[in-house]
């Protein structure tokens, strides 16, 4: 198992989004940047585990986590000229874009702002908190998880 950090606007998904329907599995759709398509499409597996990062509002910070329920598969977005995600030169035949299916595993007790994250010396090396590092999609070690969630 391995462990990610996932971004995302709280106004199109949010970790309160996955809690109210638990069970169903949220398709983590969307992604528009190469690498971290590459990394869904490559190393996210079914049960790997999920910081959700609110980012782009008010209060920025991770606010719970998600599992894995379905690994790549072609982003229907990426098809659907309706879809801000849509993509024209994307067939079904050569897909460019990949989703994963995420379920609610917790909420956090509450929201870990970023700044904490970042107060942390343990943390240097998480992605997340290096200087210029924009991707919605990074890894996160398993020594960097246990550092959040007793953080949290």
């Amino acid at each position: 198992m391995a462990y990610w950090l996932f971004k995302t606007e709280p106004s199109e998904c949010s970790i309160d989004d996955f809690a109210r329907a638990p069970h169903t599995p949220v398709v983590w759709e969307g992604v528009r940047n190469y690498q971290a398509r590459n990394m869904l499409r490559d190393n996210v597996k079914e049960h790997d585990l999920v910081f959700i990062y609110h980012s782009s509002c008010k209060h920025i910070g991770i606010a719970g986590i998600a599992k894995v329920v379905r690994e790549a598969y072609p982003d229907p977005s990426q098809f659907d000229s309706n879809s801000a995600y849509f993509d024209a030169k994307s067939t079904a035949d050569t897909p460019r874009w990949v989703a994963v299916d995420l379920v609610f595993v917790e909420k956090l007790p509450a929201l870990l702002p970023l700044d904490k994250l970042k107060s942390s010396t343990k943390l240097n090396e998480l992605p997340l908190v290096q200087k210029g590092s924009r991707l919605s999609v990074m890894p996160v070690t398993e020594t960097q998880w246990q550092v959040v969630l007793a953080l949290s």
